[in-house]
């Protein structure tokens, strides 16, 4: 296997992991009830988004056209809005929510392209 795709994958699982440290710290650590919210919010989206990366690397096994770019995207866009939010949480700082928003346009993107990466199937036909 690649680096690259390694490093996606690595990735990913670590993005799961702090979806569910993010949301076990805001069910039973965080007693403001707006920063449990962001830790909720991101760990869903997060731990959405990282399973998504595998659904991804799942067509890029099967030679899918822009699986890779999907996975990216979803990897990218879970980083930017979800641990934002959980840095935005934990250390009360509101200027990581400066960069919130633009995860979901790359979470967008990167539903898109799994989906355009779904109906255009492999690079090459089957033998």
């Amino acid at each position: 296997m690649q680096a690259r795709v390694r490093t996606m994958l690595g990735l990913a699982a670590l993005s799961g992991m702090v979806a569910v440290a993010a949301g076990a710290f805001g069910e039973h650590g965080e007693t403001n009830a707006v920063a449990k919210d962001w830790l909720k919010t991101g760990a869903e989206y997060g731990m959405a988004h990282a399973l998504a990366v595998y659904a991804a690397f799942a067509l890029m096994r099967a030679e899918a056209r822009f699986a890779e770019v999907a996975a990216w995207l979803l990897l990218a866009g879970a980083i930017v809005f979800s641990w934002s939010l959980d840095l935005m949480a934990v250390t009360g700082a509101p200027a990581f929510g400066m960069v919130t928003p633009v995860g979901g346009p790359l979470m967008l993107a990167g539903w898109l392209a799994l989906a355009i990466s779904a109906f255009a199937g492999a690079r090459k036909p089957d033998a």
